[in-house]
């Protein structure tokens, strides 16, 4: 990555810690991203949980995305307002989530609305509604979603949705061997056995009309995988963090042509000690989920980023090489979507200036709704 790539005018003029999202860059990784699609914007269902802007989803509408993917009441608020036609919301939903997923449904009758069932209390939320329903497969991965093993109990659930039964979920985010001979290999014996099991509905008299897979490094696994290609059903790959990247996603995905499109911008506010700057990108503005380093510092592959505090991002940098007080870094997280979440507004840059305020719209979860 070069520095001068991501640099823009008037930078010095803005109040930073500030996210910077690079709109033909954005553009650019949807380009490659139906590029391993073959072209075909139908096999992928991004995950909202990103970007969490209208104007990245006007994007992907623009480039023929249909389908998207959702983990908040926000997020999925934010999809529909947005004009998206098929949204599933892809979190275990109960009680009063249940009841505002409904009222979002029926306040945006023009697009589908689906939720993910693992349990017949769950498909029972909805019954009388116009959710669609997919079943929640637990690839192994062992966060949400029916043993895959269980399928008695998966056909069980199918047949309790009826015509509501939309497909199957099967998130195998688990699957990040470094080598891609690796993934491919675990991610095959996984959808080996996720063909048996729609197999097994089919012959069951029901049919799984989409089976959704993937997140980011499991994304070519899923498209080269023959089977997905063949069967009686659309196939769907639901990486979000590709319209963005970050550290992680670039070193799983690399050769594919995706860019940085999101960075954070600090300042350098101090000098603690030799070989030492401190900028103003703490975990309050870089996530810290990913582990230590939170980030990169474009331009400076010898700067190494510590351990963060709330407010401040200390960083080891040779001693001859020290930037000065006051002097912009640019930052790419490690780990891009809670980064992103961080955030009220992001700076969108295009030809190297600052063109609009984008209000990071699905950011946090609603309010708790008001008790009567």
């Amino acid at each position: 990555m070069k520095l001068e790539d991501y640099t823009f005018e008037d930078a010095e003029a803005i109040l930073t810690p500030a996210l910077a999202v690079y709109a033909d860059k954005v553009d650019a990784n949807i380009e490659a991203a139906l590029r391993m699609m073959d072209g075909d914007a139908n096999r992928w269902r991004p995950h909202l949980k990103t970007a969490k802007m209208r104007w990245v989803i006007e994007r992907l509408l623009h480039y023929g995305v249909r389908q998207f993917k959702c983990a908040t009441t926000r997020e999925l608020a934010m999809a529909c307002e947005s004009g998206a036609p098929d949204v599933l919301v892809a979190f275990p939903l109960t009680g009063p989530h249940a009841r505002r997923v409904m009222e979002i449904a029926e306040e945006h009758p023009g697009t589908r609305v689906s939720v993910l069932v693992e349990n017949a209390a769950q498909a029972a939320l909805w019954r009388g509604s116009d959710i669609g329903i997919f079943i929640d497969v637990n690839p192994g991965m062992d966060r949400t979603g029916v043993g895959q093993e269980d399928a008695s109990g998966i056909i069980g659930l199918a047949q309790a949705a009826g015509a509501r039964f939309r497909g199957i979920h099967y998130y195998d985010g688990h699957v990040t061997a470094p080598s891609m001979n690796d993934r491919e290999r675990l991610a095959y014996a996984g959808y080996d056995r996720l063909m048996d099991l729609v197999a097994k509905l089919t012959d069951a008299g029901l049919r799984a009309g989409e089976v959704i897979t993937a997140g980011t490094p499991a994304m070519p696994c899923s498209l080269s995988y023959a089977g997905f290609t063949s069967g009686a059903f659309v196939h769907r790959v639901s990486p979000g963090t590709i319209v963005f990247n970050d550290v992680n996603s670039l070193a799983q995905l690399p050769g594919y042509g995706f860019q940085a499109a999101a960075l954070v911008i600090a300042t350098v506010v101090s000098h603690p000690a030799p070989g030492r700057v401190t900028c103003d990108a703490g975990h309050k503005s870089v996530s810290a989920d990913a582990g230590v380093p939170t980030c990169v510092v474009v331009g400076h592959s010898d700067f190494e980023p510590l351990k963060p505090s709330e407010e401040h991002l200390p960083i080891a940098v040779p001693a001859d090489d020290a930037p000065a007080i006051g002097e912009l870094l640019y930052l790419l997280p490690k780990h891009i979507c809670p980064s992103v979440n961080l955030f009220d507004e992001a700076l969108l840059i295009r030809d190297r200036r600052v063109t609009r305020i984008e209000p990071v719209a699905a950011r946090g979860h609603e309010r708790a709704l008001t008790l009567v």
